[in-house]
């Protein structure tokens, strides 16, 4: 009788051993996968959160001009803006211009300034972003095509396409 239990007290603290090695080897890989899919969740609502609009547009070569609206309902960092792509030309050669901070864009840049009621570092809903791009690839010619891209680092984008204005 007291081997029985012996035995089975045996059995026991091996069951318990096998779980407790169980649970230590499987935890890290619960959590990591957790973590991923909350990394991937916040990222998404983010996108869906973010829309932009372009409101107008004005292109004399080299020189162009885009008013962008935020008509979502997230804010966008000025960091996020600063690591914006944005890209402009004629269709089909079109480059990536660089970012200038400066009030006055030199060959081949960008910058930007939000008009309206801005009062912190955000780009607000309902605010308007004012690109300001001088490039060699603008069309010089009045009625051309010119495209123009912006693509925020959370992925979301906006291509438009118009016409050079002299």
């Amino acid at each position: 009788m007291s081997s029985e239990t012996f035995a089975t007290a045996i059995f026991l603290i091996t069951a318990i051993v096998a779980a407790a090695v169980l649970v230590n080897a499987f935890f890290p890989i619960i959590y990591q996968a957790t973590s991923t899919f909350t990394q991937s969740s916040s990222s998404a609502d983010e996108r869906l959160r973010t829309d932009i609009k372009v409101i107008n547009t004005f292109a004399d070569s080299p020189d162009a001009r885009v008013w962008i609206k935020n008509i979502g309902s997230a804010r966008i960092g000025k960091n996020s803006i600063n690591m914006s792509d944005v890209f402009i030309g004629a269709e089909g050669d079109f480059t990536l211009v660089s970012l200038d901070l400066t009030d006055i864009p030199s060959n081949g840049e960008w910058n930007y300034s939000v008009i309206e009621t801005d009062t912190n570092d955000y780009w607000d809903p309902r605010e308007t972003l004012e690109i300001s791009i001088k490039s060699s690839k603008i069309p010089v010619t009045k009625g051309d095509y010119v495209y123009f891209s912006i693509a925020l680092p959370n992925g979301v984008n906006l291509a438009k396409t118009f016409t050079a204005s002299g």
